[in-house]
């Protein structure tokens, strides 16, 4: 998963205050939920001087960069081992992708390294540069090599901010002089330096080097490597990135036509990748490149129409799809076949997130709903209603703990966020043992209910690679958010959780940062809410307090 907003909030130097910005009537700067108050913190925008004009064409997504402490590098040497890992997953990454024939290790900035560098493709402030090497470029003094960012397009450029700075402004751009960036994506583990991935409107892939882009102060990209140039492999838009969790370098691109390549990134960008025609463009396929040492390696056509948005559980298992068709797909990405997927009640699916366990999928669409699908059910399992336009982003809180007083472990409850083009963020909470879950429907009668877990009345009913269409409504179980809250003034595109905040983004390029409650604010909330959670703190030893907190401080209670 922007152009300039008029009326947006401007964040007081105290983030405390709940009072509404008077030009922007009827957002507040804060909203409550059951377990204490969010307030807005934080504001990022582009520059203030990016012309309208140059933004229609793109939607703003948000990537969350977190640095880390940087090890000592060594230049890398010889052929790399591609897929040698000798993890499960690894391995059966290998077997899809094939053996490392062809690989070249990847060097830094001033090195020769084995992909292609963008030469005068980048453009900066309306000047054309060319990449720079090492020994040419300016180093920023001030930047200490580690820290948290936000990644965000608009219009043709990429700005770069620092999440937990007050200055609204990035403090990196670079722009983009034949095409709009769409999509990024950010490895966090990535061992060469290459952790950032941006794809373009024309097809075009690059990786480059976060930590390089802001080092150099000179406003141009920075050592990067370039893949599908010129569209010579796929020409359709770049709509969605990610790397392959675990996959040794490798990442995945969908494009608007409906196909998805796999590339690896320790192979040169600039070899010729050709693909047999597609035998059905009506089925799923895979198709490995001709030649060994090709990149992208193999291209699986999805479907006909655009695919949307794309996303791997957390164990890099699983991809999920969604697209022009309506239709979520999840596919098992090592054996490379479809386990399960069905059809939005209306329209296409815009977004998809997983949650942290891999048990469960949320989907959003033009339908106006929020779709929980299960992993071990295979279907939908509740629906959320609550939205007045389409929903373009979901995400699984995994920073929130439910309440869980006994310590069993046995009481989960799942914490959820969407975003639409209604301007409104909701949260939903979602608690598997207390939905009513409907069993299967007779021929001919109607549906019967239960509580409780609903993979034992489900009794594996759908098989494996079934493509199921939308159930009827009154058979799934609905819920209602936990809040709705207007955060901007223009639609919505992105939500992200982090451990101290919630992010939005609106597609016009305006990004918001609303902290948390305090622990002490949610823990007193929770004890209000639940006088025996209260009794209990003040019956423990001052010594045994702060394990009592840590267990319900992230709580909420239902309204």
């Amino acid at each position: 998963m922007m152009n300039t907003s008029n009326g947006t909030i401007s964040a007081p130097a105290s983030s405390s205050s709940p009072a509404a910005n008077p030009q922007s009537p009827g957002i507040k700067t804060y909203f409550k939920t059951p377990e204490g108050k969010y307030k807005l913190h934080y504001e990022k925008t582009h520059s203030s001087g990016l012309l309208h004009y140059a933004h229609g064409k793109t939607v703003t997504q948000v990537t969350l960069a977190q640095l880390k402490e940087r090890a000592a590098l060594s230049t890398p040497t010889g052929t790399s081992s591609g897929y040698s890992a000798s993890s499960g997953f690894r391995s059966a990454t290998a077997r899809l992708l094939g053996t490392g024939n062809g690989n070249r290790a990847l060097s830094f900035v001033g090195g020769n390294g084995g992909g292609k560098n963008v030469s005068a493709s980048s453009r900066i402030s309306g000047s054309f540069a060319a990449t720079s090497n090492s020994s040419t470029s300016m180093t920023n003094t001030n930047f200490d090599g580690k820290g948290t960012y936000l990644v965000f397009n608009v219009g043709d450029a990429v700005f770069i901010c620092d999440l937990n700075s007050q200055e609204k402004d990035p403090v990196k751009s670079i722009h983009f002089s034949n095409s709009n960036p769409m999509c990024h994506a950010f490895d966090p583990d990535a061992k060469d330096g290459h952790d950032l991935l941006i794809g373009l409107n024309s097809g075009d892939v690059y990786t480059v080097s976060l930590r390089q882009q802001l080092q150099d102060v000179s406003k141009k990209l920075v050592g990067a490597l370039h893949y599908n140039k010129d569209g010579s492999v796929n020409n359709s838009r770049c709509t969605s990135i990610a790397w392959v969790p675990g996959g040794d370098g490798a990442f995945v691109v969908a494009h608007a036509d409906g196909n998805l390549y796999v590339y690896e990134k320790n192979k040169d960008g600039a070899t010729d990748s050709t693909f047999p025609a597609i035998r059905d463009p009506t089925q799923f396929s895979v198709d490995k490149a001709k030649y060994s040492k090709s990149n992208p390696v193999a291209r699986w056509h999805i479907c006909q129409g655009s695919i949307n948005s794309i996303a791997f559980s957390n164990d890099g298992s699983h991809l999920a799809t969604v697209g022009r068709d309506g239709y979520l797909r999840v596919f098992d990405f090592s054996t490379q076949k479809l386990v399960c997927g069905g059809k939005s009640y209306y329209g296409a699916l815009l977004c998809c997130s997983w949650s942290m366990d891999g048990k469960y999928i949320l989907t959003g669409g033009e339908d106006d709903l929020v779709q929980v699908w299960s992993m071990e059910d295979r279907k939908v399992v509740a629906w959320g209603e609550g939205h007045n336009s389409w929903v373009s982003g979901v995400a699984f809180d995994s920073y929130w703990s439910s309440p869980n007083t006994d310590g069993s472990g046995e009481h989960v409850m799942y914490r959820f966020g969407s975003v639409g083009q209604d301007t409104q963020l909701l949260l939903w909470d979602l608690e598997m043992d207390e939905i009513v879950v409907p069993l299967r429907r007779p021929p001919g009668g109607s549906p019967t209910y239960s509580t409780g877990s609903q993979s034992a009345h489900w009794d594996n009913a759908i098989p494996m690679g079934t493509l199921q269409p939308a159930p009827c409504k009154r058979d799934v179980p609905k819920l209602s958010p936990v809040i709705a809250h207007r955060v901007h003034t223009e639609p919505l595109s992105g939500l992200m959780f982090t451990q101290e905040s919630v992010v939005t983004a609106c597609r016009e390029g305006h990004i918001k940062i609303w902290t948390r409650p305090s622990a002490s604010e949610t823990q007193s909330n929770s004890s209000e809410a639940n006088p025996a959670i209260a009794l209990l703190s003040t019956s423990f030893p001052k010594d045994n307090k702060g394990s009592l907190s840590s267990k319900i401080g992230g709580s909420s209670l239902k309204q």
